[in-house]
């Protein structure tokens, strides 16, 4: 699955395909994609800024429901453990995955202008190299995530314009 978080794009075919997938991922684990489950996953991925748990309780309330911070946390849970969210830890909030259906490192480039964050999809020789420099140290990598920090290309625009 493709995202585009610094591009304009239809950001609406980036939820019906997470959810697709999460539907798809979840019946070949045999494991349950509950109503909450499904809505706080459909909200991760309501934009392409990372999500606190708190934002996501903030939301459901919104929405008429009143669900205690320990149910939104265990979907949070189910969804990382079945790797259909990641968690960037620096900003604690959560992220939809771009390829839940692979292990992979986690990369994210994170906009510190405007919050919007993408996850890098071609992760492949970065984690090989990563991996080739634990082995050397005989070290196991456990949860393997990358925040990268900086600007988008379209906040970069915007400010070069101002400075006109």
């Amino acid at each position: 699955m493709k995202t585009d978080a610094f591009e304009p794009h239809a950001h609406e075919h980036c939820i019906v395909d997470a959810l697709q997938a999460a539907e798809q991922l979840c019946s070949t684990r045999g494991v349950r994609l509950t109503d909450i489950r499904r809505r706080v996953l459909e909200l991760v991925w309501e934009s392409h800024q990372p999500l606190g748990a708190y934002g996501i309780l903030d939301r459901l309330t919104a929405e008429g429901h009143k669900p205690a911070p320990p149910t939104v946390y265990r979907a949070l849970d189910f969804l990382l453990e079945q790797g259909l969210v990641h968690r960037i830890a620096s900003l604690n909030a959560y992220m939809g995955c771009a390829d839940p259906a692979h292990q992979h490192l986690a990369c994210f480039f994170l906009c510190e202008t405007c919050g919007n964050a993408e996850e890098l999809e071609d992760s492949h020789a970065l984690m090989q190299a990563l991996k080739a420099s634990a082995d050397k140290r005989g070290f196991r990598i456990r949860l393997p995530m990358l925040e990268i920090g900086g600007i988008c290309r379209q906040c970069q625009a915007d400010t070069e314009k101002a400075g006109d």
